[in-house]
């Protein structure tokens, strides 16, 4: 798949841009700024992704709307997407509800949070949400789910991207303290970042999970012809979840303890049945509304 290893390619090219120029930008910034060695290093891998996908999406003639997922007019787009970040929520929401009625969390933190401090919360999380669902569905569902489908056919995009989706989630947050910054620090960081995929069990339900939902957004997105969906129910899904990250912890001693996992406690094995269920039902929901919008 030749459209896969460019996307492949610049995801690595990001990865070594972190080992060989993190160490140079921190020499340069760092006299200026107090800004964290890790921060450099995801900022220069940022830059160097977003560099490279340019280059590739003109490459691959994917650097136009309709390549990119945003094809539709303005007004159906923002209206799919509304729609999308709804559904999100709702059943984010009823697998909360699920987890707390199987005893799963704690919901302990939630009375620490004032009524203007839930409202700060909930809204910050919202933008985090959109932003979060933007990049990864313009690069995954966007232009990566284009390139592959046109030289490899819809079922090979969906699987392909679900992978790399559920992949991404694994760079761990690797902290370098200031004095013992040095030389080799770049490389310490790469490896720091990828650490997770030395234990592939402990990460393995978590991994099902979030290639589970992947798959769910590539069918959204083979369906419908565009992101809008994908972004709303991404946005919502995202939204719902960082939120609960803030206001409940799971219960490690709870007998179905085993269905969150230990990569975050929230996403495992539950999600990962949760999101099967959904996938029909959502096929079918966006398939009928495919059909009805489509032009005569």
């Amino acid at each position: 798949m030749r459209a896969l290893s460019w996307f492949l390619g610049l995801m690595a090219v990001a990865l070594a841009a972190i080992a060989a120029f993190s160490w140079p930008a921190w020499l340069l910034l760092h006299p200026h700024f107090d800004f964290p060695f890790h921060r450099i290093g995801e900022r220069v891998g940022m830059l160097a992704l977003l560099l490279g996908f340019v280059a590739v999406a003109r490459r691959l003639k994917l650097a136009d709307r309709a390549s990119l997922g945003y094809g539709v007019p303005r007004r159906e787009f923002v209206r799919e997407m509304a729609l999308g970040l709804i559904l999100g929520v709702v059943t984010m929401l009823a697998l909360v509800g699920l987890m707390s009625a199987l005893g799963l969390l704690d919901w302990s933190m939630a009375a620490t949070f004032s009524v203007g401090a839930l409202a700060k919360l909930i809204a910050l999380r919202a933008v985090s949400g959109f932003a979060v669902a933007f990049i990864e569905e313009t690069f995954l569902r966007g232009a990566m789910h284009s390139a592959i489908e046109r030289e490899s056919g819809t079922t090979a995009a969906v699987l392909c991207t679900a992978v790399v989706y559920a992949a991404t989630h694994f760079f761990a947050s690797f902290h370098i303290p200031p004095e013992q910054v040095s030389a080799h620090s770049g490389l310490t960081l790469l490896a720091g970042t990828l650490q997770r995929f030395a234990h592939p069990a402990a990460i393995a339900d978590a991994f099902l999970a979030l290639c589970a939902v992947g798959v769910v957004l590539g069918v959204v997105r083979a369906t419908t012809g565009n992101i809008a969906a994908c972004i709303g129910l991404h946005a919502g899904w995202v939204w719902v979840m960082l939120t609960m990250h803030e206001l409940t912890r799971p219960l490690p001693g709870a007998p179905l303890a085993f269905l969150l996992s230990r990569f975050d406690g929230f996403v495992g094995w539950l999600v990962f049945a949760w999101t099967v269920l959904l996938t029909v039902p959502l096929w079918r929901f966006y398939s009928r509304r495919a059909r009805r919008v489509a032009p005569a």
